[in-house]
């Protein structure tokens, strides 16, 4: 009897890792990193912050939202009124590919998420980017996890987390910023 009850445990216990073994490894996309210091854990939470704006570029839909610190910068007039964002500041922007609505084919919704970028203004650690660091971190559908963005992505992203500084120096004027706060 306590052979069969051994053998009984160890059926279930070896169920138990085969079926569950999936959570077990999936990714925790809270462990990466961009080199150069900016962690994708800098931004937990970010799935639930304020819309501030919609956008389309490159074929890719994108959300663009902002942590409290950033809504209130732009509710108080930020950066229209000249002051900087204040440090604590921070932006995510998700892109998806685009599809069609199932139920209303002429609506294009999102689709099969592509990638999500980060921003985060922090003036004593990123002194040599306008006061900003950036993240970018490619989705991979296929095993539904996050890499660090490259030079081999479009567009191309340098491996730390100036990353967007290239970009972001034509808009210098409204704290390296391109995205407006929309009416509401």
């Amino acid at each position: 009897m306590t052979r069969m009850r051994t053998s009984s445990i160890a059926v279930v216990a070896a169920l138990a890792i085969l079926l569950g073994g999936s959570d077990l490894s999936a990714q925790n996309k809270y462990d990466l990193k961009v080199p150069g210091g900016l962690a994708f854990s800098e931004f937990k939470g970010y799935e639930s912050w304020p819309l501030v704006s919609v956008s389309q570029d490159g074929g890719l839909f994108a959300a663009i939202l902002a942590n409290p610190a950033m809504i209130g910068a732009y509710q108080a007039g930020v950066p229209a009124n000249g002051k900087p964002f204040p440090d604590g500041a921070k932006m995510a922007k998700i892109h998806w590919a685009p599809k069609n609505l199932e139920t209303f084919s002429a609506a294009k919704v999102p689709g099969t998420l592509h990638d999500v970028d980060f921003m985060v203004k922090d003036s004593k650690r990123f002194k040599d980017s306008g006061g900003w660091g950036w993240a970018a971190f490619e989705y991979d559908t296929a095993s539904h996890a996050f890499r660090p963005a490259g030079t081999e992505d479009k567009p191309p992203q340098a491996s730390d987390a100036k990353c967007g500084f290239g970009c972001h120096t034509i808009v210098k004027s409204s704290d390296y910023v391109f995205t407006e706060y929309g009416s509401r």
